[in-house]
């Protein structure tokens, strides 16, 4: 398993996010990692270890509401996160709707 995952549901629809770009950087640098949520909305990205340090995930929510023909306030979600020695794997869910979302350290 990667050492990040995340689950994107989206709250309006009652179902997962399927089919959305998020991308993986590490923060002033380039990307680490891109990848598609799966049906579940669930995707693994990144390498096995990530040294400590600052991350940002990059959720692609424009292209995903705009497939669905749905007007949206966030074209993208970044989530700014602190990776720290020791701590091993990390989940960062996104609940979102077009114009709101919230995030936090699952498990």
């Amino acid at each position: 398993m990667t050492h990040l995952t995340t689950h994107v549901l989206d709250a309006a629809l009652g179902e997962p996010a399927s089919g959305m770009e998020v991308t993986l950087a590490a923060v002033g640098e380039s990307i680490i990692a891109q990848g598609i949520t799966d049906a579940d909305g669930r995707l693994h990205l990144g390498p096995d270890t990530l040294p400590a340090r600052d991350y940002t995930l990059t959720f692609a929510t424009g292209p995903y509401f705009a497939g669905r023909g749905v007007e949206t306030f966030y074209p993208a979600v970044t989530v700014t996160f602190t990776v720290t020695e020791g701590r091993g794997h990390h989940h960062v869910p996104l609940l979102l709707s077009p114009f709101g979302y919230s995030t936090y350290r699952g498990s």
